[in-house]
């Protein structure tokens, strides 16, 4: 790997990666140097236990995602995850709608081009992007194994029912995804959440729901966050250093 920065980016993020499993009290305490990992089909690191030795460890699932100031790593117990980090301000090459149109469904294009303010039609574009991600993430797929165009992100409003591709209405919803290969499919299996990170990033998670018992609401995404230099620093963060985003609005 070439460009120090690069380098130590990518220590970074296997550090944290194995410091965040280890904090799970399984069968006693874990040594991050112990861990082995291995990937799916489609190339998405997974832990790779000996079953003999760590008998619940198998429930454990991870995510990481990077950029070059911000590593994202996302565990949960029982439930595949995907997470994306994107920096607020990315920079693209092309237009934005241009950019939107190859990698979009027309409902998500439509919405972005009925945007005026440039700065406004970005910033929906960053959140669009990067909650997509994080769906083929959690699938295990990635962008290769399920293009963006196949999928389109929507905004459930609360008041009425109805849905759009990111927030047009200012009502408190819920983030959705309809698959464009089955229109009866709206993925009820999977749960959004968008976060808002040290001002200067958005962060996305999806992972599957938890399974209702008959006649029960599933269990709502609970997320402990915390801001981590491995071996350094290991804070709770609460207030306006970590906002959870109810919708793209």
């Amino acid at each position: 790997m070439r460009g120090e920065q690069l380098q130590k980016a990518a220590l970074l993020a296997r550090v944290l990666v194995r410091t965040t499993i280890a904090r799970y009290q399984i069968n006693g305490q874990v040594n991050p140097r112990s861990l082995k990992f291995k990937k799916n089909i489609h190339g998405k690191p997974e832990l790779d236990w000996d079953e003999d030795q760590f008998q619940c460890a198998s429930r454990l699932q991870f995510n990481i995602s990077h950029t070059s100031s911000l590593i994202l790593c996302g565990v949960t117990v029982d439930s595949p995850i995907g997470v994306d980090l994107e920096e607020k301000q990315r920079k693209l090459k092309n237009n934005i709608l241009a950019f939107a149109r190859r990698y979009f469904t027309p409902l998500e294009v439509k919405f972005l081009s009925s945007i005026s303010d440039p700065g406004v039609q970005h910033q929906h574009f960053v959140k669009l992007w990067t909650l997509k991600e994080s769906y083929v993430k959690a699938l295990g797929r990635g962008f290769s194994g399920l293009p963006f165009r196949m999928f389109t992100i929507q905004f459930s409003t609360a008041e009425k029912g109805d849905s759009c591709p990111s927030g047009e209405k200012n009502n408190v919803g819920e983030i959705t995804v309809k698959s464009l290969e089955d229109a009866n499919s709206f993925g009820s299996n999977w749960q959004f959440a968008l976060l808002e990170l040290a001002g200067s990033h958005y962060a996305a998670i999806c992972m599957e729901k938890d399974e209702a018992v008959e006649g029960e609401v599933p269990t709502p995404m609970k997320l402990t966050v915390r801001k981590t230099v491995p071996y350094v620093r290991d804070e709770l963060i609460s207030g306006p250093d970590a906002v959870v985003i109810s919708g793209l609005t």
